[in-house]
């Protein structure tokens, strides 16, 4: 078996740089808790094997053949990515109504720690990382019509699909700890009640604009 893969280490490094969804989920994740952003970070990975699988046995074919079922696939992540930001935003408006309530609370404190366990922090995560992946078309594509240009005719695209496409999880999976890494230093900051305020407010609605624009591309 025969691949390009200074070409296609190329690519993967481009598409995982460009910030996007996953990003977003994994970055947020990590700012509420590391073990929350891994979470997230595997479940992206884990959402981009279904992909995998799908373009392997020729599912993604289909679903690239038909409009009406790459549109619902669209819409239903447009939907989420919404569905999360309003969350989001809704958040934060609570919380600074539930801070503007305690008087005596100094602007600086650090918010009260998380009353949810850690499975279920980390089931959050993970869920939040698989469906934001999992929905979101242009991964099937990438698998479908990119990973085929860097294999060999001479062998099983099948075997070299799935190859490329272990080497991508597996370089996300890298990628994504390193980016909770980095949530981490800056979750001390993060967590300051007025800027934690405007990083919920701020995602929040990236979350919505990058739905309600996918769902107008539809």
């Amino acid at each position: 078996m025969s691949v390009d893969l200074m070409g296609f280490l190329g690519v993967v490094f481009v598409a995982y740089v460009v910030p996007g969804p996953d990003f977003l989920v994994v970055f947020r994740s990590a700012i509420e808790h590391p073990s929350k952003g891994r979470a997230a970070g595997l479940g992206a990975q884990a959402g981009l094997c279904v992909h995998m699988l799908a373009a392997a046995i020729g599912l993604a074919v289909v679903a690239a053949g038909s409009p009406v079922i790459y549109d619902a696939i669209k819409l239903l992540g447009a939907f989420y990515l919404v569905y999360l930001g309003v969350r989001a935003v809704l958040a934060a408006r609570r919380a600074a109504r539930e801070r503007a309530t305690a008087r005596g609370a100094k602007d600086d404190d650090p918010p009260p720690a998380e009353p949810r366990s850690a499975d279920a922090r980390w089931c959050s995560g993970f869920a939040q990382g698989f469906l934001t992946n999992v929905l979101n078309p242009k991964a099937a594509l990438f698998f479908l019509s990119i990973l085929p240009q860097f294999v060999n005719d001479g062998g099983s695209m099948t075997r070299q699909i799935f190859f490329l496409g272990l080497l991508d999880v597996l370089i996300g999976i890298v990628y994504w700890f390193a980016v909770v890494a980095v949530a981490t230093r800056l979750r001390a900051l993060l967590a300051r009640p007025k800027i934690q305020h405007r990083w919920e407010l701020t995602t929040g609605w990236l979350f919505i604009a990058i739905g309600m624009g996918v769902a107008a591309a539809a």
